[in-house]
């Protein structure tokens, strides 16, 4: 099966054909493509060209007589060598093309892409650059109360940024369900699979943002994860990478001195509602209300209003079995605590508790150490 068909937001110029793309892959795939379809073209035209011929000019009106035969070595042997030889002429290019797709050696840049209920991981190797991609989209513009955007759906908060005129190696997996990272205009599309690595290779002849989604049907919110590549001139890129680097460091920075600091009520309830809607709306819905026989809702859920010790450890450490994932390393401390406070102070719970950052961290801490 031939990957590339350009949903009508990505390519709408080319929304009945496959769309070229900007690597020298996706042109060997669309051209692989229309091969095979004038290919198919020749033979449909021969073969209903001959069928209406005959019904044509042999009908009983005609006084045609049908012959009366059984058998015919020579009609044999050519309504068999011919497909053989189509086929054969088929494969051929067919073989070249898939084998290129699958050369990921030589690569310049390695990035491990791993799927997660409803996004995106990425990690450059040897750089120490990982982050998550998100859908940038409101809810409220899914809701239909704000006007849809261009993108709508197809944009993202972090897109993955990577060099043109570099070969680049995907290694892909998953943290929960199958997934599909798929993105037409570099002709890739490789499932994610858990415990499994798939790998996949571009390398962009053009600087731009492509858009694709995740192809495989992976959840109530597999529209929602879109996937968005920024390729640049390699000395954006580098300077990109530069700044990337400046900002996690600082992130970290800014992480550990949250350890030492508090927070009030009213900011804890405030970051918290807004990493809620960013990060658990989506199955446990805005009003906390959650999906009957799908997700929990967490007003009035025992957890959110019982130990926060286990609160605490089920969103930091997820819940094996269900589509609770660990946001251990998608949220900082500090985020954690406000989530968890918003959840048990927020959302129709009246818990009265607060949770700081140094709070999450010594829970960690003391999980580590009883690992050990």
């Amino acid at each position: 099966m031939f990957v590339g068909f350009a949903a009508p937001a990505i390519s709408a110029e080319q929304s009945f054909n496959m769309t070229k793309g900007v690597t020298s892959i996706s042109e060997q795939v669309y051209d692989l493509h229309m091969l095979i379809f004038y290919i198919c073209c020749v033979i449909a035209l021969v073969v209903f060209g001959a069928m209406f011929y005959s019904i044509y000019h042999h009908r009983k009106s005609k006084g045609a007589v049908a012959a009366h035969f059984h058998e015919s070595t020579k009609v044999e042997v050519i309504w068999t060598v011919i497909p053989i030889l189509i086929l054969i002429g088929m494969a051929i290019p067919a073989t070249k093309t898939l084998i290129a797709m699958e050369d990921t050696s030589q690569s310049d840049l390695t990035i491990k892409i791993t799927g997660s209920q409803w996004k995106w991981h990425y990690s450059y190797f040897g750089e120490e650059v990982e982050f998550f991609s998100l859908l940038a989209t409101s809810q409220k513009a899914i809701d239909g109360v704000e006007e849809k955007g261009a993108h709508y759906l197809l944009e993202v908060d972090e897109p993955l940024v990577v060099p043109i005129n570099k070969k680049i190696r995907f290694l892909l997996t998953s943290d929960d369900v199958i997934h599909s990272w798929w993105v037409p205009d570099f002709a890739v599309k490789k499932d994610t699979i858990p415990g499994f690595i798939n790998e996949a290779w571009t390398k962009i002849d053009k600087p731009g943002v492509y858009r694709g989604q995740c192809a495989e049907l992976c959840g109530r919110a597999h529209g929602f994860m879109p996937v968005v590549v920024h390729a640049m001139e390699e000395a954006d890129y580098e300077q990109w990478l530069a700044d990337k680097k400046a900002q996690l460091a600082k992130a970290k920075q800014e992480a550990q001195a949250a350890l030492g600091s508090s927070l009030s009520m009213e900011e804890l309830v405030a970051l918290g509602k807004e990493v809620y809607t960013q990060r658990c709306a989506v199955c446990h819905q805005a009003n906390g209300a959650g999906i009957t026989g799908a997700f929990p809702a967490i007003t009035g859920s025992p957890v959110a209003t019982g130990d926060v010790n286990q609160h605490i450890d089920i969103v930091v450490n997820g819940r094996a079995g269900t589509a609770m994932q660990a946001f251990a390393n998608q949220l900082s401390d500090k985020e954690v605590a406000a989530v968890v406070t918003y959840q048990r102070n927020g959302l129709g719970n009246k818990v009265g508790d607060m949770v700081q950052a140094a709070d999450v961290n010594a829970f960690k801490l003391q999980g580590a150490g009883e690992e050990k």
